[in-house]
């Protein structure tokens, strides 16, 4: 029986691991990108981040000038008969 290896070397495992072929061997050390903050929906959501609230901000403003804001001019179109241009 062989004595066990101090140091936790095995060559046995090493040889059976570099002989099997990894489909990406920097696929680990990408993962990062494409999780937690870096995923396609969190990426994407923070492109814009003044677009809601600068959204809302405009559909307020073209409330308020719909309803509130007078126009100056009156009738317009009416002050000068139908067949005036």
């Amino acid at each position: 029986m062989a004595r066990p290896d101090l140091t936790g070397f095995s060559a046995s495992k090493l040889a059976a691991a570099a002989s099997s072929k990894a489909a990406d061997p920097w696929a680990r050390n990408e993962a990062w990108r494409y999780s937690g903050p870096f995923t396609r929906a969190n990426r994407f959501r923070n492109s814009f981040p003044g677009l809601g609230i600068a959204t809302v901000a405009f559909a307020g403003y073209l409330a308020y000038e719909q309803f509130f804001m007078t126009s100056s001019h009156g009738h317009h179109d009416e002050a000068h008969g139908k067949d005036h241009h």
